[in-house]
């Protein structure tokens, strides 16, 4: 009776590979993660840190979602439903309190990542990486370990006395182009072969055809070029124009709808208002050499009219103002700046009773008040 094959041993009993040999179905840990996870601290919280990690990091592949991210959302065994934290206990194979222990500290260190939802989303545990363990630079990182292939010696294939083998290396010279290794297709000839010599005389080919179709081809290439070089300069320029005209007028069409939208904005920012505002200064000049101007426009303007040679009125007393004279007198600030570009606050300090003026200092923040809120009542209107 045979007996049965040894198995092969789980271990070999060496610590380092031979020649040929390389790495595999190992995994790799961060030398922080092993320190934190076998340190005093972590034994203080439960002794099976360590065993809790490593089962962690050596789970089933069905739990990994992707790399470094494990999943579980429970599963169905023997009829009866197991739910993701019972999953996740079975694989650890410690106590539900010694698991919680353990993954609530490390996830405090930073070692794994904690979340766990309801709802069928189930539990997801992050392995992270270590900060010591994150290399940068150039390139794709260091080496990996792979097969050691031993390359070809220098050493000549051949015996010492032996004829080696010809290589040109592409050197068309040394090549025997007219010989044919290749035995006839019907057989070896069963003439009779006689001496020969050595320099047999070359046969004569016809390279007749051969040359005449050569210089036919050299003849057209060269028509053609002739035909080249015979195309008129005013066919080219159109071909130009053709190719070019329709981007070049698109460029110069958006360049002029840049152009007009550029003018329009100045001209609705800057220019009507300025020519509206010579327009009104203009009519309030002719008006008042006609006497036509409101009576109490002028005399609103006439208030304004502060240190200035005119006997045809009486500078009015510094006093308290109602609410319409502030509006009046916010009114006239206004149309001051639209006509001769005046400011408000110039218009305020020449009226002031401080600069010899009849507005008391109480009254001119009102106005300025008043005439800042009607400007932004007039522009929310445009």
């Amino acid at each position: 009776m045979q007996a049965p094959a040894a198995s092969s041993p789980r271990f070999v009993r060496r610590t380092n590979l031979h020649a040929g040999e390389y790495r595999k179905n190992f995994r790799q840990i961060d030398r922080d993660a092993i320190e934190i996870v076998t340190s005093d601290e972590a034994c203080r919280v439960t002794k099976l840190m360590s065993k809790v990690y490593l089962r962690l990091i050596d789970a089933p592949i069905h739990f990994w979602e992707v790399e470094g991210v494990l999943r579980f959302t429970g599963d169905e065994r023997e009829g009866k439903w197991m739910t993701a934290w019972e999953q996740l206990i079975s694989m650890l194979g410690v106590a539900s309190a010694t698991a919680q222990k353990a993954l609530h500290w490390m996830h405090e260190q930073g070692v794994i990542g904690y979340d766990a939802h309801r709802n069928g989303v189930g539990i997801r545990i992050f392995i992270n990486r270590a900060t010591t363990s994150i290399g940068k630079g150039e390139g794709s990182g260091r080496q990996k370990n792979l097969r050691l292939i031993p390359t070809s010696s220098s050493v000549s294939h051949t015996s010492p006395g032996d004829m080696p083998f010809k290589d040109t290396f592409g050197i068309k010279d040394s090549l025997e182009l007219d010989l044919n290794p290749h035995a006839p297709k019907n057989g070896a000839d069963n003439t009779e072969v006689g001496k020969t010599s050595s320099d047999p005389e070359p046969a004569p080919t016809n390279t007749a055809p051969q040359a005449s179709a050569a210089q036919e081809e050299q003849k057209i290439t060269s028509a053609n070029s002739n035909v080249a070089y015979a195309i008129p300069v005013e066919e080219i320029v159109n071909r130009l124009r053709s190719a070019l005209e329709p981007s070049l007028r698109a460029v110069a069409i958006q360049a002029s709808q840049r152009e007009h939208a550029r003018t329009r904005e100045w001209l609705d920012k800057h220019g009507i208002p300025k020519a509206t505002r010579v327009a009104q200064r203009e009519a309030y000049n002719v008006l008042r050499s006609h006497g036509l101007v409101n009576a109490d426009a002028q005399r609103a303007r006439a208030q304004l009219e502060v240190g200035r040679s005119s006997g045809s009125y009486a500078t009015p007393d510094a006093r308290p103002r109602t609410a319409e004279e502030i509006m009046e007198i916010a009114e006239t600030c206004i149309a001051l700046l639209e006509a001769q570009g005046k400011s408000i606050e110039v218009t305020l300090s020449e009226i002031s009773s401080e600069g010899g003026g009849w507005l008391l200092p109480d009254d001119a923040p009102k106005v300025r008040e008043a005439a800042h809120r009607l400007t932004s009542e007039r522009s929310e209107r445009k």
